[in-house]
């Protein structure tokens, strides 16, 4: 995902930087070039190095948690953040107007929706399987129920009934 996401910002800012569009469906799908040094809907703009240090921390955490995960759902989950995550810390780190000041590369763009690229796809398919599946811890195996008899009664009682 994450190579896919780095060839898709080559790919937009060789074809698109001249103010080109691409319309893919009628009026609701176009793909545009725009630069980002903000968060999400472009939140936070004057913090692009805050941004990037917090990037990293995230990406440190999520590979140490991909790689303790067991569950498959939860491995692929967390992998598409975490190579959503890089793609964008890639651009904030090198992409001008230079390090740690990156802007993000923006290119697909929709009539309701704010303008995105492949990572933030990535994250944010990732974060809705965490959400509808749930963070599903492993699960132990059931003991086996206990009952009366197996805990057996103590002396002077009697298991039969009077």
């Amino acid at each position: 995902m994450l190579a896919l996401d780095q060839a898709s910002k080559v790919w937009a800012v060789d074809r698109l930087s001249d103010g080109h569009r691409v319309e893919v469906i009628d009026g609701q799908l176009w793909l545009a070039l725009s630069r980002n040094t903000g968060s999400a809907f472009s939140l936070f703009s004057s913090f692009t190095p805050i941004l990037a240090v917090i990037a990293i921390g995230v990406a440190v955490f999520l590979v140490r948690v991909v790689r303790r995960a067991r569950d498959p759902l939860l491995v692929v989950a967390l992998s598409l953040v975490l190579a959503g995550a890089v793609g964008n810390l890639i651009d904030r780190v090198f992409r001008s107007p230079g390090f740690m000041k990156g802007a993000v590369i923006d290119f697909i763009a929709s009539k309701h929706w704010p303008t995105f690229n492949v990572a933030d796809s990535a994250i944010t398919i990732g974060a809705l399987v965490l959400l509808v599946w749930g963070w599903r811890r492993p699960t132990h195996p059931a003991r086996p129920a206990t009952t009366s008899r197996s805990r057996g009664a103590g002396p002077g009682t009697s298991e039969s009934s009077p």
